[in-house]
């Protein structure tokens, strides 16, 4: 019987040239399985169609060829990207810059971390083997997911934070990632965010990237929070319009702590965004939103796992799709309870709003519950905005445009209501108003 040889793709191979020149330049002695997450990523490839979790986004036939990994940029294009990037500008905290997937010390507050906080660039915890490192992967379940385990191959800088017992940071740490170049590149940033018992943080994202350039970043924010703590969490895809954007968060919850993570998308031909939670304490909740908003030729993936492995957890998930022209939205959610987690409450909905006749949207919310003392729930909606309030808001004498992006505003607004920062609520909200201003 002839074997059977899985053929490549040109990405694919390109990846493993880059890897066996990107694994020299690495520190050596380090507690990363660099080696072991390859290897993984060499055996089930880039996901296609086949793939049960990739079914809707296709990353075997988007990615055509494999980014080169990008180098850290000269000072003068750093700072001009930097000045460039607008996302979150107006809001007072404490930045880490990221440009090319590198820490930019000139354009950070390394200087002006909040007591109770430490900051140590990941270069330099790699390079000296910091005993945090242990507790990055904090999910079980991402090490089984491609696009994760390509990132902890190739990862090269980023941060490991830690908040200290009992520490609560009143001003939020602002995580800027910003793209600069004409040619295609590749980052693979991991951020490892360790919050100690009954510590409270407040952490702001923004993604950012020139428009005509095909780069590929593939983000990964690791999050440890403990017994009674609280991390707030807000992000903003805004990456340029070739990019193909991959990015994952993945949180373990300690006993009474909480996690809000809300994540708005208007950029990048392609993203998907992934999300793993693990209730690991008793009684943890978890509120997981999402505001997507596509025009012609995109399509974003939004990807949830929610494990409940503890008694009383406590899940709210909600994300609001806005689809103009023939882009395509994606929504995969999954609540697993466990057989041990008796009393979880897990509510889960995705709603669609379609403008056009071109676009669609996928849903696929699913529920796997071992236990018999639940509350658990999901659904979703899918349709054009109501002609009857567009008639009542028209009628009034507000043109149909006019009266449609009232319409979207609200119905995108129950997503974005849900972050706690009142500047970062109000830049969501403005980002939803330049989206629609630019729609015309």
């Amino acid at each position: 019987m002839a074997d059977v040889t899985n053929l490549r793709t040109p990405a694919e191979a390109g990846l493993t040239k880059l890897f066996e020149v990107a694994r020299m330049k690495f520190p050596t002695g380090v507690s990363i399985a660099r080696e072991e997450a390859f290897r993984y990523f060499e055996a089930v490839g880039l996901p296609s169609r086949r793939v049960e979790a990739f079914k809707y986004t296709d990353l075997r036939a988007a990615l055509k060829e494999a980014a080169p990994p990008a180098e850290a940029p000269p000072a003068d294009a750093a700072r001009a990207a930097l000045e460039a990037a607008k996302g979150f500008s107006g809001i007072e905290a404490v930045r880490l810059a990221f440009v090319n997937g590198h820490l930019v010390a000139e354009g950070s507050d390394l200087g002006s971390v909040p007591q109770g906080v430490t900051v140590t660039p990941l270069e330099a915890a790699l390079t000296n083997n910091d005993p945090l490192l242990a507790q990055l992967a904090p999910v079980a379940q991402t090490r089984e997911n491609p696009i994760y385990q390509l990132n902890a191959a190739f990862m090269a800088d980023g941060a490991l934070i830690r908040v200290a017992p009992g520490a609560k940071v009143a001003m939020p740490l602002h995580l800027r990632f910003v793209g600069t170049g004409s040619d295609a590149f590749s980052t693979a940033t991991r951020v490892l965010v360790v919050l100690e018992e009954e510590a409270e943080l407040t952490l702001l994202e923004t993604h950012e990237g020139p428009d005509g350039v095909a780069y590929q970043p593939n983000d990964v924010l690791d999050v440890v929070i403990g017994d009674r703590a609280r991390f707030h969490h807000t992000r903003l895809n805004g990456e340029g319009r070739e990019a193909v954007a991959l990015s994952t968060i993945s949180a373990r919850l300690g006993a009474g702590s909480h996690i809000e993570t809300v994540n708005l998308v208007t950029g990048a031909v392609l993203s998907r965004h992934q999300i793993y939670l693990y209730f690991g304490g008793e009684n943890a909740t978890a509120t997981v939103n999402g505001a997507t908003m596509l025009g012609n030729g995109q399509l974003a993936d939004s990807t949830l796992l929610a494990d409940h492995a503890a008694v009383g957890g406590v899940s709210r998930e909600l994300f609001k799709t806005v689809i103009d022209g023939d882009a395509t939205g994606v929504f995969q959610g999954k609540i697993i309870v466990e057989q041990v987690a008796q009393q979880t409450d897990g509510k889960m909905k995705s709603d669609c709003l379609l403008l056009t006749d071109e676009g669609q949207m996928m849903n696929k919310p699913e529920l796997e519950i071992f236990a018999d003392d639940v509350a658990c729930g999901h659904g979703a909606t899918c349709g054009a905005p109501d002609e009857d309030l567009l008639f009542y808001l028209m009628a009034r004498g507000l043109p149909r445009q006019q009266a449609e992006s009232l319409l979207v505003q609200a119905f995108l607004g129950e997503a974005v209501e849900a972050v706690t920062h009142e500047g970062a609520r109000a830049a969501l909200i403005g980002e939803v108003e330049a989206w629609l201003a630019r729609r015309g």
